[in-house]
């Protein structure tokens, strides 16, 4: 948490570091401490690290995807409650839908804004809080 008390610990996982780089500076505009990881096997153990507050996860990464990562997320008793958003370059039904199956929060097609990306830490930073 940030000294001011409003920060969340956000983790940031997309294999585009333009993705990575633009969600860091908003995200860090916005007074929150950010984690980035470029796909979902960098993003699992830094899950168990650092315990983020939310997690934003890319849906179409190499090795491991966006879902597959949430549902690992998900399944971890640790990590249940942690809001996962989706990420994704498509605004499709199928995509929103799937993702909600595996247990996301919500969805943001990408390229997001800064107050897109802040409004969703807002939203869903308070729920994690008050689990944790």
């Amino acid at each position: 948490m940030s000294s001011n008390g409003s920060g969340y610990k956000v983790l940031v996982i997309d294999d585009s570091n333009t993705i990575r780089r633009s969600a860091e500076i908003f995200l860090k505009q916005g007074g929150h401490e950010v984690l980035l990881a470029e796909d979902g096997f960098d993003a699992l153990s830094k899950v168990n690290d650092h315990k983020p507050h939310l997690i934003f996860c890319d849906i179409l990464m190499p090795r491991l995807d966006g879902y597959q990562t949430c549902a690992i997320i998900k399944r971890n008793a640790h990590f249940s409650s942690v809001p996962v958003v989706m990420l994704s370059s498509k605004d499709g039904v199928f995509d929103k839908a799937r993702g909600r199956m595996v247990g996301s929060q919500d969805y943001l097609t990408k390229p997001f804004t800064k107050d897109q990306l802040l409004q969703a830490v807002q939203q869903f930073g308070v729920v994690s809080q008050e689990v944790q």
